[in-house]
């Protein structure tokens, strides 16, 4: 129970250090809004601001748990 809590709380803490705007409503709107552009094809403006260019100079190499960490900076940064 003691391991499971002190996991729990660190996992929180950590998503909330990394994006403090994860705990606003708005921002999951944005982040809902984002997906549903991106399975039409349309990118938002806001998304295409976040992407690094590294991201953009790595090609195909980039995986599912990249493209959603430039949602999640978009969103909830």
């Amino acid at each position: 129970m003691r391991n499971s809590f002190l996991l729990l709380s660190g996992l929180v803490l950590g998503l909330w250090t990394s994006w403090p705007g994860i705990v606003i409503p708005n921002n999951w709107k944005c982040f809902k809004d984002i997906i549903e552009k991106s399975s039409k094809e349309q990118i938002s403006f806001k998304a295409a601001l976040a992407v690094s260019p590294n991201y953009i100079l790595k090609g195909n190499r980039i995986n599912n748990n990249s493209k959603m960490r430039v949602v999640f900076d978009a969103c909830f940064r």
